[in-house]
């Protein structure tokens, strides 16, 4: 139960954070102002959606979702780095640790 909860969480989150760097034009223009380049922000909307579907689905190879765990991983300590030091609001980094821990929580629970 720990398991699918977390990772809809995750999945539903990476979902509308990929929405967001399509469509969202804050966030188009929040992802410039960190410095990333737009086609950065374009492939990481990709690359998250793609996790997303990924973790919820029952049937991919668990070698695949680590390799998902592993990116998204990646990317939430990146985005925590960036806003760091782009000097953003607190409130951010502590998103991102959340979601960090919802991360390891359904990767702990992957093998139970």
């Amino acid at each position: 139960m720990i398991y699918w909860v977390t990772t809809i969480l995750v999945s539903a989150l990476l979902s509308l954070s990929a929405a967001s760097y399509v469509f969202h034009q804050g966030t188009i223009d929040g992802v410039r102002d960190l410095g990333f380049p737009n086609f950065f922000r374009l492939e990481l909307a990709a690359l998250k959606f793609i996790a997303a579907i990924i973790l919820v689905i029952p049937a991919i190879p668990v070698e695949v979702k680590e390799w998902a765990y592993s990116g998204v991983a990646l990317f939430i300590l990146t985005a925590i780095i960036a806003h760091v030091v782009h000097k953003d609001s607190f409130v951010i980094t502590l998103v991102n640790l959340f979601f960090f821990g919802l991360l390891l929580t359904s990767r702990a629970y992957l093998y139970k």
